[in-house]
């Protein structure tokens, strides 16, 4: 984890960023600019990273003692202009005359637009795995060359480029913040590619993907693999110990997906195009050790009418007007023997019963796949604001069936039960968000309760989590709302006996009586004298 000065360094600039971008808007929509200004990072960003090589490069030309060492001009010249040497280290290769300060020096140019989109159609055409990727539409009458030019001059700022020096992840960063913040403009729309970024870090940090195949068949913007690669970063591993699969529906959702994962370095199967994960399952033989996923809620046209008979729904089929039991089926039969998984659903999975719904979540519960299932606060996405839950699923809930770095317990006919609904906290009138304390603490709880060596042993807690055994879910109809498991929070004991207590309270609650019927005469008597006097 970076230094705290160092994050707040960075978070102001992000701040920064956004303010000028924003301001150079005018009545441009947020989801249109949106693609505007997020293909300019991405250009800046395979820009300074190709500047980067080249420096490199340029060094070890003139080192005698290097391998590369070239004692002509010309020769030297070649090595810097060979295609080879630059994809061959993962950098993308940028076409001369179309690199970012090539367009820095045409910022103020009438036909700037036109440079933005022909820089855009040679990167795609030198980078075959970016084809069809790249925006391409800044020639359009409402993108003034004030607005671009303001823009080139923003993401060229001396304090950014200072970051860059140290840290090229610092334009990941800002991608992945002005993602958010676009998001957010956007209301629900935003929902339907980014999840905030503590909830995907919630989930990551519960699921533990430490290595293996990771998949997201509604990846949106890809946020959730972005996270994976930090988590597996942050605990000794390298990005080449997961690999990432997803899918997503939405064309130009697509596209971010692939510009950020570009922006991380990170090599995703995200299919040949985008397609829907039900109707076009773009990774059919696929079985991931760990799915993510934040599908949408409650769809009702997902095409359930055209697969009655599927093969996925082992476990019933799903009703044609609600697509949550579908994404379930859908994961589960995506997942290894031993993988485990995660997804967002809104909480009427839990206890709906209405077109068999209820007949699935008993058959998920009796094949001992439901591992945990945590309630979530209220006003967390932009998409919808209602209280949302999180199921957490496995194949194999013994201790030899873990794909994990970390050992657990047995812990078949168990079901934990977390309620975060009352966790987290508001940073603007309409979101809130979950702290770091608040991750470390509903993860920790799970972690725990797997019997990894966290140093805390676990314990029920009344109000906040439960461990369950499957024959009181059957007692409860198979309905999985955690307030139903969890019981209601302790209240600290004063040492009152409970029927002083309760003579306590009803002696107040006589008195206020009594007071407020003394009021009640008082002002009486005060309306008659008012009367009297009028009367005279």
């Amino acid at each position: 984890m970076a230094p705290r000065g160092k994050q707040t360094a960075a978070k102001s600039l992000e701040d920064a960023l956004w303010e000028s971008a924003d301001k150079l808007r005018s009545k441009m929509d947020a989801a249109e600019y949106k693609h505007v200004v997020l293909g300019l990072i991405f250009l800046k960003y395979v820009s300074d990273v190709f500047n980067r090589r080249r420096a490199t490069l340029e060094a070890a030309v003139d080192d005698p003692e290097s391998e590369y060492f070239m004692p002509s001009a010309a020769a030297k010249q070649s090595i810097l202009e060979s295609r080879d040497e630059y994809t061959s280290e993962g950098v993308f290769w940028m076409p001369a005359g179309h690199r970012w300060d090539d367009l820095r020096k045409a910022a103020k140019q009438a036909n700037i637009g036109e440079l933005i989109d022909a820089a855009m159609d040679a990167i795609e055409r030198d980078n075959p795995v970016l084809r069809g990727v790249l925006p391409k539409n800044y020639a359009r009458r409402e993108l003034t060359p004030q607005t671009l030019g303001g823009l080139i001059d923003t993401f060229s700022r001396e304090d950014l480029a200072a970051q860059e020096h140290e840290n090229l992840d610092v334009l990941g960063r800002v991608f992945e913040y002005f993602l958010g913040k676009f998001a957010s403009s956007e209301g629900k729309l935003g929902g339907e590619f980014y999840t905030p970024r503590s909830v995907v870090q919630l989930m990551v940090e519960m699921l533990e993907p430490f290595n293996g195949r990771v998949f997201d068949p509604a990846c949106g913007s890809g946020g959730m693999f972005v996270q994976a690669d930090k988590f597996v970063r942050a605990h000794g591993g390298v990005r080449n110990d997961i690999a990432v699969y997803g899918q997503e529906q939405n064309p130009t959702t697509w596209r971010l997906a692939k510009m950020n994962l570009a922006l991380r370095g990170i090599d995703a199967n995200l299919g040949p195009e985008w397609g829907d994960s039900f109707l076009n399952d773009l990774h059919p033989d696929l079985r991931a050790d760990f799915i993510i996923a934040n599908p949408p809620f409650n769809i009702s046209d997902w095409g359930g009418d055209q697969l009655r008979g599927d093969s996925r729904w082992k476990y019933g089929v799903p009703p044609e007007s609600n697509a949550n039991f579908a994404w379930i089926q859908h994961m589960l039969h995506h997942l290894a023997p031993t993988g485990s998984m995660a997804t967002v659903l809104a909480n009427g999975s839990l206890s709906s019963k209405q077109s068999g719904e209820g007949a699935i979540r008993q058959k998920l519960v009796e094949a001992d796949l439901v591992e945990c299932i945590l309630a979530m606060p209220s006003q967390l996405f932009y998409s919808v604001q209602i209280p949302v839950c999180i199921w957490f699923l496995t194949k194999d809930k013994s201790s030899a069936g873990v794909k994990s770095e970390r050992p657990q317990r047995d812990r078949k006919g168990e079901v934990l039960f977390i309620d975060a609904r009352k966790m987290g906290s508001m940073i603007s009138r309409t979101q809130r968000d979950l702290s770091d304390a608040d991750i470390a603490q509903i993860a920790d709880t799970l972690h725990a309760w797997r019997g990894e060596p966290t140093g805390t042993a676990y314990a029920d807690v009344p109000g906040f989590c439960a461990s369950t055994q499957i024959s009181s879910i059957a007692e409860h109809d198979y309905v999985l709302t955690p307030g139903r498991y969890v019981g209601a929070e302790d209240v600290e004991d004063d040492g009152e006996p409970i029927g002083e207590k309760i003579e306590r309270f009803r002696t107040a609650v006589l008195d206020g009586f009594a007071q407020r019927s003394e009021l009640q005469r008082r002002v009486g008597d005060l309306l008659a004298t008012l009367e009297v006097g009028a009367s005279e």
